[in-house]
């Protein structure tokens, strides 16, 4: 049975306190000289026939954490949606959240040429770095390392 994008996002917006805390944290301990990390950016997939996912996706994708190359603040206009995907992609399950959501969104974030997801689950202090569907890699305690991104990060300052 599919779920629809619908539910998944009701569930994923759950604004809990620790999925709320990573969200800040990681998009903090990503931000560097080399990267700018965004929260809740709006990517536009309206170009893209995503039709054989098992979830419908209308005209936007929105990862809790996102990496793009460096960035500056954009002048004078906002930008609502992001044509250019970015790098990286990180989920952070919700409470009532399952991971086969994650997953099929995965499929989607790989599809549109995301180079890496990360899968963040905060009830077990674990975070899966996938570089395809695949082939992923657990961290659990030392840190995290995404050999695509070059990024190596201390769980213990994620996890704080």
């Amino acid at each position: 049975m599919s779920i629809p994008y619908s539910n998944v996002e009701e569930s994923y917006d759950m604004g809990s306190y620790n999925h709320s805390y990573l969200q800040t944290r990681l998009g903090k301990l990503l931000d560097s000289d080399k990267y700018t990390a965004f929260s809740d950016l709006s990517l536009d997939v309206s170009t893209f026939d995503l039709s054989q996912f098992k979830f419908s996706v209308k005209e936007e994708l929105k990862p809790d954490v996102c990496l793009y190359p460096k960035r500056k603040f954009h002048r004078p206009n906002d930008i609502l949606k992001m044509s250019e995907m970015p790098l990286l992609a990180i989920e952070i399950l919700s409470p009532k959240q399952g991971s086969y959501d994650i997953l099929e969104k995965f499929k989607v974030y790989f599809a549109l040429g995301i180079k890496s997801c990360w899968l963040v689950e905060p009830a077990i202090e674990t975070i899966a770095v996938y570089s395809s569907l695949d082939k992923r890699i657990n961290f659990v305690c030392d840190k995290v390392v995404d050999d695509i991104l070059g990024i190596q990060l201390p769980m213990v300052e994620i996890f704080d």
